[in-house]
């Protein structure tokens, strides 16, 4: 389901203060049009804005940018999931969820036992 583009190693942040747009697209391996997009969704992303709406990122969004690549494209989270994991709410939400599937996890694991004992 993922492509292969997605799978590749992202090139070391340069030593620089600010980054165009296009520069942070190399970067992260995203398009302009989908960095664009993210701003309205993520609020933490948030580029300094200069002469005519020209953004300039900085290393710390270059590094949001690519934890927001990782969380979308790799471990398929939603817009929605990934904003929550950003946020940190879901921690609590995960640590019941694991709970949950745990305990599946085992009574599906003694059932087979069960019949493997039989």
């Amino acid at each position: 389901m993922l492509e292969t583009s997605n799978n590749k190693e992202l090139p070391p942040i340069p030593n620089k203060r600010y980054f165009t747009i296009g520069e942070v697209g190399e970067l992260c391996d995203v398009k302009p049009h989908v960095l664009r997009y993210w701003e309205q969704e993520f609020p933490d992303l948030n580029p300094v804005k200069r002469r005519g709406n020209r953004r300039y990122y900085q290393r710390h969004d270059v590094m949001l940018i690519r934890q927001i690549r990782s969380l979308l494209y790799e471990q398929g989270y939603t817009i929605g999931g990934a904003r929550q994991q950003l946020s940190g709410e879901s921690a609590q939400d995960d640590s019941s969820q694991t709970k949950q599937v745990v305990k599946q996890l085992v009574t599906e694991l003694e059932d087979v036992l069960f019949i493997l004992q039989r």
